[in-house]
């Protein structure tokens, strides 16, 4: 395996990163590349979340705590911010049902008063990887086979069976959560590890959860194929006719929060997206309410148009070395300007709506005055804009440590908790529909892709695999070996 200019590629499996828990450098070519080359493979329909409705709300903070950790204005009791919600399904192309199994993107625009704050999550807290030089692999097994066009179960379970940090992610997918019945009734997560920073410069970390008030309401597998037959846009319908009748969707704004201190020393490590937080140990602090009360306009225009940066926070806030949190940071502005311009800031919808000002001037699609008669560079005298150093970043500090490409699946190899602890928390029919869901995949496959995920599942929890090899027509027994089954 090389790079596009032949350069033989030593590890396709870590990006390079500052010690095992810093954060990505920018001198990981690979990475970059397999990116940039990932988010030009197709125009103009986006490569991933291509299927996607959306509706204008507003955000409202009711905790009058939030200055313990973030000097963030959103964040001021009583503060009515606008925001901007696309719901959408991750893997099938712009004209596929919205009732597949399939994670639902859940990315939220803040227009707040001190520039926009773009949340992108989705609606489980966790994600199939923890590395993005991976996440160009992960995504080409979600789409079609290129020999034969059509989606792949093998390839879907040939990456999964090799990758067992996929395992949680797999767990809820395959659950009924997997196929939530409409967007109104389902939970939103920003997912990563974000940060928070207040006025005496302490940095916080961050989860944010959204809950839904209307209730969740799964389909079952059934239901769901019925559904596709019935309405391919299904979640569409139903949130478009809700907030045309005045019946306005809501969610409880909740987060948790992990001083910075505590992250170097918590067993879990807190910046791996294949995980989540206790809340025995972060519990859950509700902080707001957001309600959407606004159908879009024009589709095109708004929804097929918005652009959602990871990039984009507001002063008090910052992120984390969440290693898919950096990747997207580069990731998606890169994807913006390719599929709508390096201008897509400027569209209406991206557009801040509080004042702001840049030397970045020209390039396809311009709009406005283009900077008019003003300088195009800084510093100058001609009263341009220029730095206010009470914006600087707040500097961080990690341990010294060697930069180099670190086995993530070294330093931490517990996949099976979480994913078991999911398991035993689902209701014994709950657990035979999640096998079954599985098995309807992971049985066209090859028996040793089989034995080596249904390996993974038996680790979670003795009857996970032995739920999943009953489902396909197997024996466990043929499966697992013998001193394993002893051992359970």
């Amino acid at each position: 395996m090389t790079t596009d200019a032949g350069r033989p590629v030593g590890d396709n499996q870590n990006s390079i990163t500052v010690g095992n828990r810093g954060p990505i450098v920018f001198e990981d070519y690979l990475l970059f590349e397999k990116m940039a080359h990932f988010n030009r493979e197709r125009v103009p329909e986006r490569v991933v979340h291509a299927k996607g409705s959306a509706a204008h709300g507003t955000f409202t903070c009711t905790n009058p705590d939030m200055a313990k950790y973030t000097t963030a204005k959103v964040f001021e009791k009583g503060k009515k911010t606008p925001t901007f919600l696309r719901f959408s399904t991750v893997g099938g192309e712009k004209g596929s049902a919205d009732s597949e199994r399939d994670p639902r993107g859940f990315a939220l625009k803040f227009y707040t008063e001190e520039g926009n704050w773009d949340l992108v999550g989705n609606n489980t807290p966790v994600f199939f990887i923890r590395d993005p030089l991976k996440f160009s692999d992960f995504i080409h097994t979600q789409k079609r086979d290129p020999e034969t066009n059509l989606k792949s179960p093998k390839m879907m379970w040939d990456f999964w069976s090799l990758s067992p940090e996929s395992l949680h992610q797999v767990t809820i997918l395959f659950s009924d959560r997997g196929t939530p019945d409409g967007y109104r009734h389902m939970n939103g997560y920003g997912s990563h590890t974000f940060s928070l920073i207040n006025a005496k410069n302490e940095l916080f970390y961050v989860k944010y959860h959204f809950k839904t008030k209307q209730g969740i309401k799964n389909f079952t597998r059934e239901e769901a194929d019925h559904m596709k037959s019935v309405d391919m846009d299904h979640s569409q319908s139903d949130l478009f006719s809700a907030i045309e009748k005045g019946d306005f969707p809501k969610w409880t704004v909740q987060i948790q929060i992990m001083p910075e201190a505590e992250a170097e020393t918590y067993h879990i490590n807190p910046f791996d997206l294949t995980k989540i937080w206790p809340h025995a140990d972060y519990p859950m602090i509700e902080i707001g309410e957001l309600e959407l009360n606004r159908n879009p306009k024009n589709y095109f225009a708004e929804v097929e148009q918005a652009a959602f940066d990871p990039k984009n926070v507001a002063p008090g806030m910052g992120f984390s070395p969440d290693k898919m949190l950096q990747g997207r940071l580069i990731s998606y502005p890169d994807a913006h300007r390719y599929r709508i311009g390096v201008n897509y800031n400027l569209l209406p919808i991206n557009e801040a709506k509080c004042p702001y000002s840049t030397y970045n001037r020209d390039g396809s699609m311009r709009y406005g005055e283009n900077g008019g008669s003003g300088p195009n560079y800084e510093p100058n005298s001609f009263g341009g804009p220029t730095q206010d150093k009470k914006y600087l970043e707040r500097p961080v500090t990690y341990n010294t440590a060697t930069v180099g490409r670190y086995d993530h699946r070294e330093h931490d190899g517990d996949y099976y908790t979480q994913p078991g602890n999911l398991f035993r928390l689902m209701t014994p029919d709950a657990q035979e529909r999640l096998c079954g869901n599985i098995a309807a995949g992971l049985g066209q496959v090859e028996t040793r892709i089989q034995d080596l995920q249904i390996n993974h599942f038996y680790k979670c929890d003795p009857k996970y695999g032995e739920g999943v090899a009953k489902a396909i027509g197997r024996k466990i027994e043929e499966i697992v070996k013998k001193e394993e089954l002893v051992g359970a």
